[in-house]
């Protein structure tokens, strides 16, 4: 068993007892009444710690009256993502400080978010039980890892290097490449070298996990073709787990659809191995797409889309902005955020993958069409609307 499964404890078992509950349920995609009433309790714990320790977040909630039903939920209050990029907002001692992270985008300022131990910790064990759910922890069989994120040095904190590093944990390392290795003075993509760790793992048989931003592995797959490699047939168990999107590279993107299929025929890995992932320094609850590739709500957050004029809660298969809420986080007031991406969220009917939680799709972000901002998408639907 991961050790990322193992047991965690809030920082005040008394004042967050219902946090400690929600988060310690071990099946991700669990639902029903009882998880909703816990989930509210749960907010309403969080609420009121994060008032009695951050001054903001105590202006924002005002007379802090509690929430009573799951439909409660759309009346949270909520801080957009960027007050992140320009404000260092925390509810805890900075000596209770464990990781500082920043986020990986290519441009402007960057959102710092603090973690104290419980929220790293807490936010690991989501991602283990989503593992663990799909059957991806394997502790019997090495395997190799191909990660296209930074290479971790002094003084690099991106929260994307963080999380692709502690992947490697859930099965035995044989060996790890990265994608983007430091040159020690910054970071460069390798392709041949991507190229040669593939080459390898496929002559050795050994299954390869890769992990990181899309564009890097459709770069690599490119320079197999144009060097006249022929596809390779890497191991079944092979894994690719994707994060973080395509960031400076939106021009040169091609379709879920398509990368999956030039993966799957280049590589050999079935579809069903492969997946996207979406989160975010300022929420850290892991969003990872089920086998037909739709991205599932776990257990411990809930999902609101917004109306980009009048910001109020739209209907399922309405396009809007993007609302996260999840009382794990006990670091700073980010339970309730509002992302400036643009999503759709759906039914569980309409996947039909088994889960009865429901998925959004992402419709703003920067390749959903090329060279498009989540700001002109907005404005596009605003004139949709008028």
């Amino acid at each position: 068993m991961s050790s990322y499964l193992g047991p965690v404890t809030v920082p005040d078992p008394s004042a967050l007892a219902e946090v400690q509950r929600l988060c310690d349920l071990a099946e991700p995609y669990d639902v029903g009444p009882g998880a909703d009433a816990l989930f509210v309790a749960a907010m309403n714990e969080s609420n009121r710690w994060h008032a009695e320790r951050s001054p903001f977040f105590a202006n924002l909630w005002g007379a802090g009256e509690p929430l009573e039903s799951i439909e409660d939920i759309a009346r949270q209050p909520f801080v957009h993502a960027n007050f992140f990029k320009m404000h260092e907002v925390v509810s805890i001692p900075r000596e209770d400080v464990k990781l500082h992270v920043t986020s990986s985008g290519t441009t402007g300022q960057k959102s710092q978010m603090f973690f104290d131990d419980w929220t790293l910790r807490s936010g690991q064990r989501m991602v283990a039980r989503i593992f663990e759910h799909y059957g991806w922890i394997d502790p019997s069989r090495p395997v190799d890892y191909l990660i296209y994120t930074y290479q971790p040095k002094p003084g690099v904190n991106l929260g994307a290097s963080f999380t692709d590093h502690y992947l490697c944990d859930f099965a035995p390392v044989r060996r790890v490449e990265y994608g983007l290795p430091s040159t020690g003075n910054g970071h460069e993509f390798d392709a041949f070298g991507a190229v040669r760790a593939l080459l390898r793992s496929a002559e050795d048989g050994v299954p390869v996990r890769i992990f990181g931003f899309p564009a890097f592995l459709s770069f690599t797959l490119d320079r197999m073709r144009s060097l006249g490699l022929p596809p390779v047939n890497l191991s079944d168990d092979s894994l690719v787990l994707f994060g973080g999107g395509w960031k400076g590279n939106a021009d040169k993107q091609i379709s879920k659809r398509e990368l999956y299929a030039k993966i799957t025929d280049q590589l050999g890995i079935p579809d069903e191995r492969i997946r996207d992932g979406f989160g975010s320094v300022e929420h850290s609850v892991p969003y990872i797409e089920c086998a037909r590739h739709n991205m599932h709500v776990p257990v411990w957050s809930r999902v609101l889309i917004r109306d980009v004029r009048t910001l109020e809660p739209i209907p399922f298969g309405e396009p809007g902005y993007l609302q996260f809420v999840s009382p794990f986080i006990t670091s700073a007031p980010a339970q309730s955020v509002l992302m400036g991406d643009l999503a759709t969220l759906h039914t569980p009917a309409e996947c039909g993958c088994g889960l009865d939680t429901p998925w959004f799709e992402i419709r703003g972000r920067a390749g959903l069409s090329r060279n498009k901002s989540c700001a002109i998408a907005a404005a596009e639907l605003l004139k949709d609307k008028s």
